[in-house]
């Protein structure tokens, strides 16, 4: 097995913090919203910002919850792809704005989309998984502060 290293371990170093990001994950869990969606919305994300700690685990997280190789394979390329939902894509196509805020504003006809599928509540959720996810994915990509164990390369 080949192992990426941890960088710097920003969880151990400062564990107040790391605490309150600990609660902040649990309470964007405990929604109204499909777990299954949430796990989408948590793969692309962590994609677009390659944290490899965080595509490996909600990669398998979903395949955990019941989503077909077929569509964790195809989230990077939900727009081309037959098998995601007008709710799915919204929600992706939020993520994505959210996740790459600094190349454009998000728009009122992006925002429209997402709220044509989703309830007040919904959305406000959703904001809040695709923030949550995105302040990981930060940590991950910067401080690589979780070991990523991989099998070697034959």
């Amino acid at each position: 097995m080949v192992q990426i290293p941890v960088r710097l371990a920003v969880d151990e170093l400062v564990p107040s913090v790391n605490k309150a990001m600990n609660a902040l994950e649990a309470a964007s869990r405990h929604t109204s919203l499909e777990p299954e969606l949430q796990e989408l919305v948590r793969l692309r994300a962590s994609q677009i910002n390659g944290c490899a700690y965080c595509v490996d685990m909600h990669s398998r997280d979903a395949r955990k919850g019941g989503e077909s190789e077929q569509r964790v394979y195809a989230v990077a390329a939900w727009r081309e792809m037959p098998f995601f939902t007008a709710r799915e894509r919204a929600a992706l196509a939020l993520t994505e704005a959210m996740t790459r805020l600094a190349d454009r504003e998000i728009t009122d006809a992006m925002f429209a989309e997402a709220a044509a599928e989703f309830n007040d509540q919904q959305l406000a959720e959703l904001i809040w998984v695709i923030t949550v996810i995105n302040a990981w994915n930060r940590l991950g990509a910067t401080a690589h502060p979780w070991p990523v164990a991989a099998e070697a390369a034959l």
